[in-house]
């Protein structure tokens, strides 16, 4: 399935890198380290050099932490939004948020993709994606409100669950008139999830790329990572590149990381095992 992300289009066995770039004090991570305009940027020329496709800025943390109002989640990201889509028009600019009058902000200040994180908490932001002509990123939660880590949740069958969730949050956008090739589901490992139900997406991912919508995921140095190696976060690289060769193989369309380089070698090696992708020289045996 081609993907069109905003302004840009991307053909069936195209792959994307989307790095992120956290505008708040508090990310899990890098502990705020691009929350000033100026690492911020660093950041993003480093990211795009790298070769990253697509630019993933968020302005309030995924879980606990500093309270954020979207008078000032719009002033974390719409401004650098708008930096970004003028200093690199040939990027994908995506926001993380679920907020539907920050996605409207940042769509008039330049960007491709609404990154829905908390799945239709906000039934509006996929009106906004319709009226700006912006991709959406439809997510599965458990049902979850924004901002809530997971206690104790069960799934008679967490992919199935995502599969329904996920899938029926594309319908919705589709019916709110974002184009079919605009929708894009993910599975989000570790959100409404414990370590076994993400080791299980991530095994059974397939069955989310059977349904026909493209697939992100975002595995980066999560925490499902970090349990299944007994590893802090700055140290679970190598599981994270396990993590996204499994889901290459099943044939996730975008990475969703902090590491460009590392990612993309990895998924390029594991589409060219699908033989999705050429290898870039094939002399040995001719020559």
């Amino acid at each position: 399935m081609q993907m069109r992300l905003g302004r840009h289009t991307f053909g069936p066995d195209d792959t994307v890198m989307m790095a992120i770039v956290n505008r708040t004090r508090d990310s899990f991570y890098d502990r705020g380290a691009t929350f000033d305009d100026g690492p911020a940027q660093e950041r993003v020329h480093r990211v795009v050099h790298e070769g990253a496709e697509m630019i993933d800025i968020g302005g309030v943390r995924a879980g606990y932490g500093e309270q954020v109002d979207a008078a000032e989640e719009i002033r974390r990201v719409a401004p650098f939004v708008a930096w970004v889509r003028e200093t690199y028009p040939g990027v994908v600019v995506s926001v993380d948020t679920w907020r539907s009058e920050v996605a409207r902000e940042v769509c008039r200040a330049g960007a491709d993709v609404l990154n829905d994180a908390w799945g239709g908490h906000d039934p509006a932001l996929v009106e906004v994606a319709a009226e700006h002509d912006a991709a959406v990123i439809c997510t599965h939660t458990g049902g979850l409100a924004p901002r809530t880590d997971p206690y104790r949740i069960e799934y008679d069958d967490v992919v199935a669950d995502a599969i329904a969730e996920t899938t029926r949050l594309a319908e919705r956008a589709l019916a709110a008139g974002v184009a079919r090739e605009s929708i894009v589901i993910d599975p989000a490992h570790d959100f409404g999830k414990n370590t076994f139900h993400s080791l299980e997406i991530t095994r059974r991912l397939g069955e989310m790329v059977a349904t026909g919508w493209p697939v992100l995921v975002s595995l980066s140095n999560k925490d499902f990572v970090g349990e299944t190696l007994d590893l802090p976060t700055q140290q679970r690289l190598t599981g994270t590149l396990a993590a996204t060769a499994i889901c290459a193989l099943a044939g996730a369309r975008i990475y969703r990381v902090h590491e460009v380089v590392e990612t993309r070698e990895t998924v390029d090696m594991a589409w060219s095992i699908a033989g999705r992708r050429l290898p870039r020289r094939a002399i040995r045996g001719i020559q």
